[in-house]
């Protein structure tokens, strides 16, 4: 055993490039941000498909005790890095297939250090490029609908080019990750590293925090807890929601397709954050109310994804019901609540 700078122990790994009992050959793959919310899920599906997984991530928004529970897997490697600064390739070790999924992804995470949200996408994304250049390894970065802004297209393609000001607060995000988009893009061109793009729309599920301001999780712990939704304006905005088992498939399709452009990844069921909050009642069989705040600042109007090109190109499509993904959900919820207070 040995140990990452966090101090919890990294499981190794031997004979990695054996054959899995399922006959399928097994990679060794990095993933950052592996200890967050869709990476902790992608990490738990790459090893029980019998792969290597190299766990890169700082903990800012990522848990410790899912470090712990991946630990069970034998093929399972935890290193404490800040994926901003240089990484060390002989830690790392060589690696196929490289993952990033290493920023914080809601708006209260993201504003929180603005700064240290750019250098993340950027400088971090760099270096994980770098990575994936000398290890000749394929590349996935996981961006984001927020790359389109506040769309003035419906549903939005992946030529759409996007609406976003580039000064205001969720700027850090939205640029940050456009820049990286561009990075991947000039390392495939420039150095020929054989990148993927995947914009991933609204994702929930079992794994998120009770406070990281998604709308999914703050819905149905305020409900649990019989306390009172706060929505943002009209509570007109549209959103899509994908849950997180049917995310985690599209990206391992993704990965393993032949298409190096951008490509939406995510369901396309428009619904409103008002009907949303009524759709979790209904589900938990609990009252809802509402109670209004101030619009948020560039808070998109309008979010649904074109996935005409997921569906042509990987032939998936998502297929957990936002009704039994809400439920499931909750029951996540109700059970660390149950936890928190034993």
């Amino acid at each position: 055993m040995t140990k990452g700078n966090s101090g919890l122990a990294q499981a190794g790994s031997n004979n990695i490039y054996n054959k899995a009992s399922s006959g399928i050959e097994i990679v060794r793959i990095l993933v950052a941000g592996g200890a967050g919310f869709i990476g902790a899920a992608l990490c738990e599906k790459l090893l029980g498909l019998g792969h290597a997984v190299v766990c890169v991530d700082s903990l800012q928004t990522g848990s410790a005790q899912v470090v712990d529970r991946l630990g069970a897997f034998t093929a399972f490697t935890f290193l404490h890095q800040d994926i901003a600064q240089p990484l060390d390739a002989g830690l790392v070790g060589t690696v196929e297939q490289v993952y990033n999924l290493a920023c914080p992804a809601s708006p209260r995470q993201y504003q929180q250090d603005p700064v240290k949200t750019i250098e993340t996408n950027v400088i971090g994304t760099r270096n994980l490029l770098e990575l994936a250049r000398i290890a000749r390894a394929r590349f996935l970065l996981a961006s984001t609908s927020e790359v389109y802004g506040s769309p003035q297209q419906k549903p939005q393609r992946e030529d759409y080019w996007g609406n976003v000001n580039t000064t205001g607060p969720r700027a850090c995000y939205d640029e940050g990750k456009r820049c990286a988009e561009a990075l991947v893009q000039a390392y495939h061109t420039q150095h020929q590293v054989d990148t993927r793009i995947a914009r991933i729309f609204n994702t929930y599920g079992p794994g998120m925090q009770r406070d990281d301001g998604r709308v999914v999780s703050n819905f149905v712990t305020r409900i649990l807890d019989g306390a009172p939704i706060e929505i943002y304006g009209d509570g007109r905005q549209t959103r899509c929601f994908c849950y997180v088992d049917d995310m985690v498939e599209a990206l391992i399709a993704l990965m393993t397709s032949e298409c190096v452009t951008p490509m939406n990844l995510g369901a396309d069921r428009e619904v409103s954050v008002v009907e949303l909050a009524h759709l979790v009642g209904r589900v938990l069989e609990k009252p809802v109310t509402l109670r209004v705040a101030p619009a948020l600042v560039d808070d998109p109007r309008e979010r649904q994804p074109d996935l005409e090109k997921c569906r042509r190109v990987l032939g998936w499509q998502a297929t957990t019901s936002l009704e039994m993904g809400l439920l499931k959900t909750a029951a996540f919820f109700a059970r660390t609540q149950e936890h928190s207070h034993a």
